[in-house]
């Protein structure tokens, strides 16, 4: 492939778990080093055991292409890789095989925020971050008042970003990172940051850039801007390359997945422990005893964490079909009695009933978002359980077709005669 901007050939990344990273050698090091010497010996003679190591792979033998102007979105579930891949594609970290070829100048928004300085001001912040970023200073002074303008903290732009708030402060980056002029922009989960109209400007903006014709790659587990923005799609597994292709094909694969793990109940490891909350587990099964089928009720419940007291913390729900058709979406605090109400530092459980009769039978996916304050999405976890939905027999003699449709409402019938 002639015009491919980003080359993958037999990538490997290989850490070391259980070792701290060896360190360049100073005096101090040296010292420490022959300090401690005599303690692991004494260690090694009374039998203590040391901490063992072992090598874990990170990637494991990636090889794909992005043709020039080409939008890649990568998906799969935590500790897949994708973030690992972005790294290595940024020259964050270096491959422990192969080889990664990129055709042009490149743009990265993995950790957004990086670079800043809290006792800086916004507009010192925006001429030190966007030059870390590799803008020029005619490029910065080009840019600044677009940038501005983005980001919504005019008010506030000589004030040290200590004194700002977390969604300021996201915004801001965001903006810095996102007017870099690049043929390349690598893109990890920002959008699950900020509240729901920056978001939408997020997705605005990624829009025009990739309909600029930059190559963009974009990691997220937000499906719906995955299929609105990518062409093709890289799904991870383990590290490897699962599946390469249409976006739409790989969405499906990546909820066939979800549904052949059978289980209806997640538990959900802290991946995020410097949020204010975190999604625990969630849970779907059927009203009482029995299979989730059409005519019964279906249980859908979410367990989270706060870590701060008296918070305002719903939960937002949403429900896909295998064809990733948005079926419904529901929140807590649609509810009247549980909307702003504050929530005590620990866990607590939101549950909601789906009544018999809505879902057709089938395979479905749910995403769970945390919200604070009703505007701000704290944290989002994506085709996170699946369940399937079954269609009992429904007794109806000579009739064998399936009711097709994405819902399956008994509806009321009645008949009058016409004269």
């Amino acid at each position: 492939m002639s015009d491919a901007a980003i080359k993958v050939e037999g990538l490997w990344k290989e850490y070391t778990v259980g070792a701290a990273q060896p360190r360049h050698a100073t005096f101090y090091d040296l010292l420490s080093q022959t300090l401690r010497a005599p303690l692991h010996r004494m260690r090694r003679l009374a039998g203590t055991a040391i901490p063992d190591t072992h090598n874990f792979y990170a990637l494991r033998d990636l090889n794909f292409q992005v043709r020039a102007g080409e939008v890649l979105g990568v998906i799969g579930r935590n500790g897949a890789g994708k973030s690992t891949l972005l790294k290595v594609l940024s020259r964050i970290t270096a491959p422990t095989r192969g080889r990664v070829s990129l055709r042009g100048r490149v743009a990265s928004l993995l950790e957004v925020g990086t670079g800043f300085h809290p006792e800086l001001s916004g507009r010192e912040n925006i001429h030190l971050n966007a030059t870390i970023l590799g803008m020029g200073r005619q490029e910065i002074a080009r840019k600044f008042d677009q940038i501005v303008e983005f980001s919504g903290v005019e008010r506030f732009l000589d004030t040290p970003v200590k004194r700002y708030s977390s969604g300021m402060y996201v915004r801001l980056a965001f903006a810095v990172a996102a007017h870099v002029e690049a043929d390349i922009l690598l893109i990890d989960e920002v959008l699950a940051v900020g509240d729901a109209e920056f978001q939408k400007r997020c997705l605005g903006l990624m829009g025009e850039v990739a309909r600029g014709g930059r190559t963009v790659l974009f990691v997220s587990h937000n499906l719906t801007a995955l299929r609105n923005l990518c062409t093709e799609g890289l799904l991870l597994n383990g590290g490897a390359v699962e599946t390469f292709g249409a976006i739409s094909d790989v969405l499906r694969r990546y909820a066939s997945n979800a549904n052949e793990q059978g289980s209806t109940a997640v538990d959900i490891a802290d991946a995020h422990p410097d949020k204010p909350a975190a999604i625990r587990r969630v849970a779907v099964q059927a009203s009482g005893d029995g299979t989730m089928a059409v005519d019964s009720g279906i249980d859908i419940s979410v367990r989270i964490e706060t870590r701060q007291p008296d918070m305002d913390m719903g939960v937002f729900v949403s429900c896909f079909d295998s064809s990733q058709n948005r079926v419904f979406s529901s929140a807590s605090f649609f509810m009247p009695a549980l909307n702003g109400a504050r929530l005590r530092a620990g866990s607590h459980e939101f549950r909601c009933m789906l009544p018999a009769h809505l879902l057709n039978s089938g395979d479905y996916t749910l995403d769970v978002i945390l919200v604070r304050d009703r505007s701000e999405v704290v944290l989002t976890e994506s085709a996170v359980v699946s369940f399937h939905v079954e269609d009992p027999a429904k007794g109806i003699e000579g009739w064998n077709w399936p009711v097709q449709g994405i819902v399956y409402p008994r509806l009321e019938w009645s008949k009058q005669e016409v004269r």
